[in-house]
């Protein structure tokens, strides 16, 4: 039997995960194209300047997405004009997008926000330099203020191992999915950016796999470890041949993982597996791909990598963005908080240089504090044991006798 087929057959059985269709997809959520409104025109003009001027198609597309949500409540608002539009209208369509609510009944987060309005602004600045409007309505707009949120999930290093582990390596698309598991984690790398790799991008001897239009269409070459390197060379040698002879000749594009039907994987289509497989683990963390990124970038930050080597691994074009993931690594945080803060169990012990010399301030409240109780057990102790003895002998000691019995005890120390 082919490996392709025994892929088909032995697929994972898909434990208790949302099916496909209830994942969020922005095709299905857009409006039908209004070709009937000249709005739309002047869309389509400013998407053909944006690819002119070597716009992301990534950025591209997320734009066509929040303008046609636009000018679709445009048109249900009797507005078919660049001219019709107006600051208060813009103000309007941004109450509108705040009190908007999704399936579930929950609102759109900020960034959700954000990614409907800002397209906006960039449309009519657009508009107004093309001379279509007089001055920009969106120029002077409140927007929202991006809060700074940490990641969502952290996997710990043995939660790792136990995704990694979990794999079935025994069959064909276990291995590849412990390759792609194994390269995640290893570089950090975006599920987008894993599915475009193609096999010339990675060189498993020298261990550096190529990142090519990555987020902000920007190269990027990358370090993968000696495990990765290992896992994704078995994947090379014993699953990838099989996938690929079931296409037609000229149909490879030679990206590095291939789906079922020997075409690339997809980047949805990446994230479900990868779900699959965290469930499968016992782990609920919500995210799949991101997941491993940020494991890769925390756990290598708690292991003492300087946070530029992070920056560049995970290719963020500002620090503050990678400083992020120091706030999630509690490693060296517990560290100095279990060694200085009062209310802890253990206390360090402190020895006493000088038990003669009174320690001034907090020293004196330490290691002062401990010789002052043993003299004074001491003391104590001796004025016992000559009540004691004076009890069984009968014998009177006048009270002058007492210290000197207590000071013969501190001296004996």
């Amino acid at each position: 039997m082919s490996t392709a087929a025994s892929i088909k057959r032995h697929k994972l059985a898909a434990p208790a995960v949302a099916p496909k269709a209830a994942r969020r997809r922005r095709v299905s959520a857009e409006p039908a194209a209004l070709s009937h409104n000249a709005l739309t025109r002047y869309q389509a003009a400013f998407h053909e300047w944006e690819a002119v001027v070597a716009y992301s198609p990534r950025t591209i597309e997320a734009q066509r997405h929040a303008l046609r949500r636009f000018i679709a409540w445009c048109d249900e608002r009797g507005l078919g004009k660049p001219q019709d539009i107006t600051r208060p209208i813009l103000e309007r369509y941004q109450r509108h997008v705040y009190h908007h609510r999704k399936a579930n009944g929950q609102p759109l987060t900020v960034s959700a926000q954000l990614g409907l309005i800002l397209p906006l602004q960039a449309w009519f600045k657009w508009l107004t330099k093309q001379n279509h409007v007089l001055y920009n309505p969106a120029a002077d707009l409140d927007l929202p203020t991006r809060p700074k949120a940490l990641p969502k999930g952290l996997l710990s290093i043995g939660q790792v191992e136990d995704v990694l582990n979990g794999c079935d390596v025994n069959k064909p698309e276990g291995l590849r999915m412990r390759a792609m598991l194994e390269v995640l984690y290893s570089t950090g790398i975006r599920r987008f950016e894993l599915a475009g790799v193609k096999l010339f991008d990675v060189d498993v001897e020298r261990g550096a796999l190529m990142v090519r239009q990555g987020k902000g269409a920007k190269d990027r070459l990358v370090p993968v470890g000696e495990r990765a390197c290992a896992w994704v060379d078995k994947y090379l040698r014993e699953v990838r041949p099989d996938l690929e002879s079931g296409l037609t000749k000229g149909a490879d594009d030679y990206r590095l993982f291939l789906d079922d039907d020997g075409r690339g994987f997809t980047p949805e289509r990446i994230g479900d597996q990868v779900k699959r497989q965290l469930v499968a683990a016992g782990i609920e963390h919500a995210g799949s791909c991101h997941l491993f990124r940020v494991a890769c970038a925390t756990h290598m930050l708690e292991n003492g990598a300087d946070i530029r080597f992070i920056q560049s691994l995970l290719g963020h074009a500002k620090l503050d963005t990678t400083q992020i993931y120091t706030l999630v690594s509690l490693a060296k945080l517990k560290e100095v908080h279990n060694a200085t803060h009062p209310a802890r169990l253990r206390r360090p012990v402190v020895a006493d240089q000088n038990a003669n010399t009174a320690t001034p301030g907090a020293d004196r409240a330490s290691a002062g504090t401990d010789g002052a109780a043993d003299a004074r057990d001491l003391f104590l102790a001796a004025l016992r044991r000559e009540q004691d003895d004076d009890a069984g002998q009968d014998v009177q000691v006048g009270a002058d006798d007492t210290p000197g019995v207590a000071a013969d005890a501190l001296r004996r120390r």
